[in-house]
């Protein structure tokens, strides 16, 4: 399985912070709000990730992650001149998607709880076995801001809807997807909405049609955060400094996630712990080889 990461669009609501910056390049405490979403991916054991940005963002980005080695992962880059919609992620990385199944996840969305590699794992275990489509879905308060997904008591999706005004659930589809190969097909295939962008509403709502799409249920002690207001941006913030402080583990350490993969080794990590050596993150990522344990996971 292939990921993707999409990190495009101008980040208007965030603005003046993103006159200058990218939204996703913005510090999320210890680290930029991209380390969060490519955590995500890297402990879905995904190695192969192509990252969608804006044509005159993509410098940054490159200059930040390189080409993923450091962390045992390959990285591409491709750009999303102009806000096209999320489905549009998959007509973009159609050539890097090829024949693999592959996960899309937003650049602005922050995933915490226990059991969650689990559940990735399933996710990507039931796509690349039985085809179809897995999403993701959160309960929230609002859930006329998002998507939202409705199901019966054995998780049968019974409908997707994008920003109902009444909607049929309070459970918001969150931004994190699953597809088999026929994904790039189907993209290509759908018609822009009203708003004159490709959504993945519209992908989602092909595979229902097929009776094809499943969901993940994020329940109760799970934390999804769409970073995508000074408000969400500030909360985040404050959730990973208290998860840090209170717990003693790192969130999103992509270092630590690549070394308990076994994708690098004690002397990689040494090596980037000497990158950050005047920091706490160095410090940190120098303790894993001191106190770690290989057979504990993230």
């Amino acid at each position: 399985m292939k990921g993707i990461l999409l990190a495009g669009g101008k980040g208007s609501r965030l603005s003046p912070l993103t006159q200058s910056v990218s939204k996703h390049l913005l510090p999320i405490y210890d680290k930029p709000m991209v380390y969060y979403p490519l955590s995500v991916l890297m402990l879905a054991n995904i190695r192969e990730v192509l990252i969608i940005t804006t044509p005159e963002d993509q410098a940054s980005y490159q200059k930040l992650l390189g080409n993923g080695s450091q962390w045992g992962i390959a990285l591409e880059y491709a750009t999303q001149p102009e806000p096209g919609g999320l489905a549009e992620a998959f007509t973009i990385g159609a050539s890097f998607i090829g024949d693999s199944c592959a996960c899309l996840i937003l650049g602005d969305n922050l995933f915490w709880g226990q059991g969650f590699s689990q559940q990735l794992e399933r996710a990507v275990q039931r796509v690349s076995t039985q085809g179809g489509a897995t999403i993701f879905a959160c309960r929230v308060k609002d859930p006329e801001r998002f998507g939202v997904v409705a199901f019966n008591a054995e998780r049968q999706v019974l409908s997707v809807t994008e920003k109902p005004q009444h909607p049929a659930s309070d459970f918001a589809v969150a931004g994190l997807y699953f597809y088999d190969p026929k994904v790039v097909s189907i993209a290509n295939t759908i018609a822009p909405s009203q708003r004159g962008e490709k959504e993945i509403t519209s992908i989602n709502q092909v595979y229902l049609n097929q009776a094809k799409l499943h969901v993940e249920l994020l329940g109760r002690g799970f934390a999804w955060m769409d970073m995508g207001t000074h408000d969400s941006l500030f909360e985040a913030s404050q959730f990973v400094e208290s998860i840090q402080r209170r717990r003693g583990y790192k969130v999103a350490c992509l270092e630590e996630i690549a070394w308990l993969n076994h994708w690098i080794d004690n002397a990689a990590l040494t090596t980037q712990a000497e990158r950050y050596a005047a920091t706490e993150y160095g410090a940190y990522l120098r303790g894993l080889i001191d106190y770690g344990d290989r057979s504990s996971g993230v």
